[in-house]
């Protein structure tokens, strides 16, 4: 090879064959054990939920995904919309660079709802994590022109993770 066709020591190359830094970070704090027990692999899917919600949006930065019990959202809930109850999934947007947001969610209430509505606990769960994420970037869901634009968006990102539309045979 002669000299001259080699790149300068300070240029540096990428390597087609090593996959693109992520443009969202998934962190997953399971603070519930029992989270393991019923779902798995709930960190790996839930970064996966995280990042087909996320697709395309252009969002960039760190996403953290707790994984607590009843109690844990319940008091949290409390402290940040005033209601003395659990609750599937919260979203703290953070407005920060470099941090999109944070999700919280609670085992019970997410296993209670899956079993009502007779949806898998996997399935039930990337769905509320997915909510969650668009949360984070601005969907919301409380005009009904906002709620139909946040439903189809879940739906896009159930289909990317080839997991069922939680919209498909709602009331």
């Amino acid at each position: 090879m002669e000299p001259d066709s080699c790149p300068p020591d300070d240029e540096t190359l990428e390597d087609p064959l090593q996959p693109a830094l992520p443009a969202v970070q998934v962190d997953v704090m399971v603070e519930d054990p029992a989270w393991r027990r019923f779902l798995p692999r709930a960190e790996a899917l839930a970064r996966r939920a995280v990042a087909a919600a996320l697709a395309g949006s252009g969002a960039e930065g760190l996403v953290t995904v707790l994984l607590a019990d009843d109690r844990a959202l319940k008091r949290l809930n409390g402290e940040h919309r005033g209601k003395d109850k659990p609750t599937n999934v919260l979203s703290f947007p953070a407005g920060a660079p470099g941090h999109l947001g944070d999700i919280a969610l609670a085992l019970g209430v997410v296993r209670r709802e899956a079993e009502a509505g007779g949806k898998a606990l996997p399935a039930h769960f990337a769905h509320l994590v997915a909510h969650g994420a668009l949360h984070l970037i601005g969907h919301d869901h409380l005009a009904a022109g906002e709620a139909r634009r946040m439903e189809r968006a879940e739906a896009r990102a159930m289909h990317r993770l080839r997991l069922p539309n939680p919209w498909r045979h709602a009331a």
